[in-house]
C-alpha cells in the first residue's frame, strides 16, 4: 500500500459538496481515505479576481502507483465538471498529489513532492492539521516547519458553513 497526501479544492458552485463528491469518488476508485482535514477557506492564488477557495487535505492509502493515481484524480476532476481553460483560473474541483510516500518523482506530467507546496499557505495549513510532522523528502523540513517559514501572506481560515 502507498500513502498519498492530496489537497483538494475549488471555488465555484457548491464548494463543500464538490469536495465531498471528490472524497467519495477517490474512496471508490483509489483506496481508503484515512484522514481528512477540516475545510479551509483561502484567498485565490495567481489570478486574484475570482471567488475564495475551499481546500482540504486528505491521506489516501492506495494500491495505485503515483502515475495511476494521477490518472484517477484527473478523471475524477473531469467527472465532477472541471474544465481546464486558464492557469490558476476558477474551478469546481482541483485534486493535487502533494506527497506520495517519501518518494521524489520527476516526470513530464507529474512532480512529487508538489513543487510549490512549501510556498502556499493554503496547502500547508490543512496539512498541518493532520500531518504536522510529515517530512518533506527534499527540503528535510516538517509540514509544521514549512508553515512557520512560508512566504505566502494570503490568509487561510477554517471554513464554517453558513446556517440556512
Amino acid at each position: 500500500m502507498n500513502t498519498a497526501i492530496l489537497l483538494i479544492g475549488g471555488n465555484m458552485g457548491d464548494r463543500p459538496a464538490y469536495l465531498q463528491e471528490a472524497v467519495k469518488l477517490l474512496r471508490e476508485r483509489a483506496g481508503m481515505v484515512t484522514m481528512e482535514s477540516a475545510m479551509y477557506e483561502t484567498a485565490p492564488w495567481g489570478d486574484v479576481q475570482q471567488p475564495d477557495y475551499l481546500n482540504q487535505a486528505l491521506v489516501l492509502e492506495t494500491p495505485l502507483s503515483a502515475p495511476q493515481l494521477l490518472e484517477v484524480t484527473l478523471q475524477t476532476e473531469r467527472e465532477i465538471g472541471r474544465i481546464r481553460r486558464v492557469k490558476w483560473g476558477s474551478r469546481v474541483i482541483d485534486i493535487d498529489i502533494i506527497f506520495f510516500n517519501q518518494e521524489v518523482i520527476t516526470l513530464p506530467h507529474l512532480k512529487i513532492p508538489h513543487p510549490q507546496m512549501q510556498n502556499r499557505r493554503f496547502v500547508l495549513a490543512p496539512l498541518q492539521e493532520i500531518l504536522p510532522g510529515w517530512m518533506h523528502p527534499i527540503l528535510q523540513l516538517t509540514v509544521s516547519q514549512l508553515l512557520e517559514v512560508c512566504p505566502d501572506p494570503l490568509p487561510v481560515h477554517k471554513y464554517i458553513a453558513a446556517a440556512h
